[in-house]
């Protein structure tokens, strides 16, 4: 697992390894003869007796290709300075103390500076797998992004859990194309083991590899057997072919068992659809043996219409005898 560092002042190496400057953070490189400062990560500015001018805040950090191992921006209202780094000492001389010096510094314009900047720099760390992303919908990289893993599902954490009613989850994966055929398929564990039922699918697991096109899905059907006070933990594990493996934790509330809830739903339907079927088979069965006056509420009815009318409707005088009288 490769977390995402708690600062920005970081850079992965031509081999994709992790290198962490955070302890370096505004950590000042002074040049005397410029009279120019460079706080780590922070600025650039130059200092004089009428006064400072800032070159501006750190941008970015990335490596570089050329004869330099890693490149810092700063950038503030249109002034831009540039620090390329070297891991050791200025050519031939060697710096004075222990964390490193300003080798050189070019005055590019009024608005641009260029420094070269010599560091003991850290030690690589685990190797990224870049590009790659692990996210909620399918482009978005709230769980993985670049190949980190992103604050909360670092490790299990309760304000990032799922609810108890969530019982589906879809992920959703993403790569470099002519990378995509490393990423492994996703191995997952359950802490503890009993209590909560997982199920995965998806097409990650039936060898659709991911790219940026063409997302991979990993889905989870979850379903709580037993009720706990503190979140089931779900270790995911992404192997990727030559790189560390890209991992990441989901957490999940079980406030109530959910199969039991829905025993007492199937339990519910069952005697529902009983009752309409005993329902219907009484008044079949009263309206072809017993006649319709059987049926509840027609003594009420015909009293109502008696009342209304003024006559006995259940006298079987014929309509002939009462329209035209008895012959």
């Amino acid at each position: 697992s490769v977390p995402v560092p708690d600062s920005n002042c970081y850079a992965l190496d031509n081999s994709s390894r992790l290198v962490d400057f955070s302890s370096w953070i505004g950590h000042p490189f002074e040049y005397d003869g410029k009279d120019l400062v460079v706080r780590f990560c922070k600025d650039v500015e130059t200092r004089g007796q009428a006064g400072y001018v800032d070159f501006g805040r750190f941008s970015y950090f990335v490596s570089s290709s050329g004869n330099f191992d890693f490149v810092q921006s700063y950038d503030k209202l249109g002034r831009t300075a540039q620090v390329n780094i070297v891991c050791g000492n200025c050519g031939a001389e060697r710096c004075k103390g222990g964390l490193g010096c300003i080798c050189s510094v070019t005055q590019d314009s009024t608005c641009r500076v260029t420094v070269e900047l010599a560091i003991p720099c850290e030690k690589p760390g685990p190797r990224v797998f870049k590009g790659f992303t692990v996210g909620l919908h399918p482009r978005s990289w709230e769980v993985i992004y670049n190949g980190m893993t992103q604050f909360g599902f670092d490790k299990p954490r309760r304000e990032f859990s799922f609810k108890t009613e969530q019982t589906h989850l879809t992920l959703y994966m993403t790569g470099i194309a002519s990378l995509s055929t490393l990423v492994g398929k996703p191995i997952i564990k359950v802490f503890p083991e009993n209590g909560l039922d997982v199920k995965i699918a998806g097409s990650s697991l039936t060898g659709n590899h991911p790219t940026t096109l063409s997302p991979s899905t990993l889905v989870l059907d979850w379903n709580c057997e037993k009720s706990r006070r503190t979140p089931y933990e779900v270790n995911v594990t992404i192997p990727v072919d030559g790189y560390d493996p890209v991992q990441f934790f989901l957490t999940k509330l079980c406030e109530y068992n959910q199969k039991g809830w829905a025993i007492f739903g199937v339990f519910s339907c069952v005697f529902l659809v009983a009752s309409m079927l005993f329902c219907c088979g009484g008044f079949i069965y009263k309206t072809r043996v017993e006649g319709i006056d059987a049926l509840p509420g027609m003594s009420l009815l015909s009293g109502l219409l008696e009342t209304v009318s003024g006559e006995d409707i259940n006298n079987e005088v014929s309509w002939d005898e009462r329209t035209y009288g008895a012959i």
